[in-house]
């Protein structure tokens, strides 16, 4: 079987043959790849405006945002899918199983804050990491608000769960 050779492959106004994967700052010895996604401008403004990297926010309220946004939808799976799943303390089970796994996601992140954690990489996606995580007190911080919040979300996904009726009832 022969295959036909495609000649416009060797010119170099041939679109395939422009590179869309670089080394970061086209320095190869940072061992890190800027491609299409982690490079463009849609991505880098998500990942900036998470509460991880979003500028001009306190410590505390990093690990708020990120503690309420775990609770609420760790409540999820232990409430509909766990083995309790079709009782009537259904809800109350996915409470405490989703409060039982912020603890020891807290007690994960205290621990990392104990290690001296190493300095945030600077990457293409996020120039500027926040100071809040170049120190073991800033994960500290950052470790306590995560508590906080995750019990606050997996309550307040706990009451939105078990009021279910009455809200559909008041908005239907």
């Amino acid at each position: 079987m022969v295959q036909a050779i495609d000649a416009s492959k060797d010119l170099p106004s041939d679109p395939r043959n422009r590179e869309v994967v670089f080394s970061e700052w086209r320095d190869p010895q940072r061992g890190n790849l800027e491609t299409p996604v982690n490079a463009s401008p849609l991505v880098k403004w998500y990942i900036n405006n998470l509460p991880a990297y979003r500028p001009g926010i306190t410590t505390f309220r990093r690990g708020l945002e990120v503690g309420m946004a775990h609770g609420y939808w760790i409540f999820g799976p232990f409430a509909k899918l766990g083995p309790l799943r079709d009782t009537a303390n259904a809800n109350l089970a996915g409470l405490l199983g989703a409060l039982g796994l912020i603890v020891v996601l807290t007690g994960a992140l205290s621990l990392y804050a104990s290690t001296n954690p190493p300095q945030p990489n600077v990457t293409v996606t996020t120039p500027n990491p926040p100071d809040a995580f170049k120190s073991s007190e800033g994960w500290h911080g950052f470790a306590s608000a995560f508590l906080i919040g995750g019990i606050g979300g997996a309550v307040v996904a706990y009451f939105l769960t078990s009021n279910l009726e009455l809200i559909q009832s008041l908005f239907g």
